[in-house]
């Protein structure tokens, strides 16, 4: 009954709210958190001391913090007394058992997240809230009532027991390790009559050579924890036969779901999203890309994240045919870490976005199953090619030459041809790995 009321609610605020009504919801919540923290975490009583909230002008003037700010100061920064030391003894230990399941202190789930930057995060969430996370998945998963009964094969490098807590009645999730060998996963998929495919758009192309050898018809496919580009959606729809969507989910919290048209838009009552340009100045208008995100999770009053900055990199859209006021997101272009640089004619470097170098390669052959981009240099990139069959180079680096060209770019590059396999100890594969030294 709870999952029922959750779902009627997140989908009545998606759909219903105006953006006055969706404004006042997100400043009432800001004010409940900020509140919260004051009176039960440590480490906020001593930020905001005697600052109180009144206005968005006000709450963009609590100062921010960052994952190395959050862990340096978890032990008072959580509002449930739990110990730092403690908390990532037990996340360690789950992790070298590969044992996944189970909360800690019978209360919390714990994640811990490496980062694209290789520093631990740990996460906790309250078991009151993963309990309720069938209503979340239905209202903001990318599926809808119509799809269910669902059977959903999971995959991901780790499972936490907050995923095994989507099961629920007509919702049936099974997780499978992204290492697991691709006979094992069409073994699984057809056995099992899997009906939903949830996986890092690596995997799905990991799996793409074999689709024809999957027997049972996917409903949908939804990605996550990697950007899913706009010609891989398109080859993975071909290829399935199936609508392929996306959810953007951090460590941090829910940021984004699909809407009925396909669109992201920003999960606007459960986290509270800044977003800012190269100069400082907040967005307010669609089309320009966001260099820095600040997060503020409204919901999590056990570890409360606010003004939490990300480097998640961002553009919002106009408002969505589809109705909602819920801000809708362009593109996620990645992190800031992702983009790479080249020279223009006078030697000034100028960002390149990893979204649009991904599609220059991608769409040159369906032979090139995956890649991996290493800058060391400005203008030099070291390219990683994973093939599916013969192919020549030089296709490539004419391409690629033709589309920094009418950039008014130079680019060189050296090419390696070998097999790209998933990260053991992360999550997300990385695509583009930047080694330049930060000015």
């Amino acid at each position: 009954m709870q999952a029922v009321k959750d779902y009627h609610y997140l989908t009545k605020n998606r759909k219903k709210l105006s953006r006055a009504q969706i404004e006042a919801l997100q400043l009432k919540s800001l004010q409940h958190i900020v509140e919260y923290a004051k009176a039960h975490s440590p480490f906020y009583q001593d930020l905001y001391g005697n600052q109180t909230i009144q206005s968005f002008e006000d709450f963009y003037q609590l100062p921010t913090i960052n994952k190395q700010i959050m862990m340096d100061h978890f032990s008072t920064l959580n509002t449930c007394g739990l110990i730092k030391e403690n908390v990532m003894a037990y996340a360690v230990e789950k992790e070298l058992n590969k044992d996944f399941l189970g909360y800690y202190q019978d209360e919390y789930v714990v994640g811990l997240s490496s980062g694209t930057s290789g520093n631990k995060g740990l996460y906790i969430t309250p078991k009151s809230m993963t309990k309720r996370l069938p209503g979340v998945f239905l209202s903001r998963g990318g599926i809808s009532l119509s799809d269910l009964p669902l059977r959903i094969l999971f995959c991901l490098r780790v499972f936490s027991q907050g995923f095994d807590d989507i099961n629920a009645p007509f919702l049936k999730l099974k997780y499978i390790s992204t290492m697991t060998d691709m006979d094992d996963v069409i073994k699984q998929i057809n056995q099992g009559k899997i009906n939903l495919l949830m996986a890092p758009p690596s995997f799905i192309r990991q799996l793409l050579p074999r689709h024809e050898e999957i027997q049972v018809k996917l409903k949908k496919i939804i990605t996550y924890a990697e950007v899913l580009s706009k010609s891989d959606q398109v080859v993975f729809e071909e290829a399935f036969k199936t609508k392929v969507i996306e959810i953007y989910q951090a460590s941090e919290g829910q940021i984004a779901s699909a809407c009925k048209a396909g669109h992201l838009h920003i999960n606007e009552d459960l986290v509270f999203i800044e977003l800012y340009d190269e100069a400082g100045h907040l967005i307010q208008t669609p089309h320009q890309v966001g260099h820095k995100m600040v997060l503020t999770n409204l919901i999590n009053f056990a570890q409360p994240l606010i003004r939490y900055e990300m480097n998640d990199m961002i553009a919002l859209d106009e408002p969505c045919p589809c109705g909602s006021q819920f801000r809708r997101i362009e593109k996620v272009l990645g992190r800031s870490d992702d983009n790479i640089y080249f020279y223009d004619e006078h030697l000034k470097p100028k960002i390149v976005y990893s979204d649009l170098f991904s599609r220059w390669i991608i769409t040159t052959s369906d032979l090139i199953r995956e890649f991996q981009v290493v800058q060391d240099d400005i203008s030099h990139l070291e390219i990683t090619l994973d093939l599916l069959g013969d192919f020549d180079v030089n296709t490539l680096k004419i391409r690629l030459d033709d589309e920094l060209a009418a950039l008014g770019l130079k680019g060189t590059y050296t090419f390696l041809i070998q097999t790209l396999e998933l990260p053991k100890h992360a999550n997300k594969f990385k695509r583009f790995i930047s080694r330049l030294k930060k000015e």
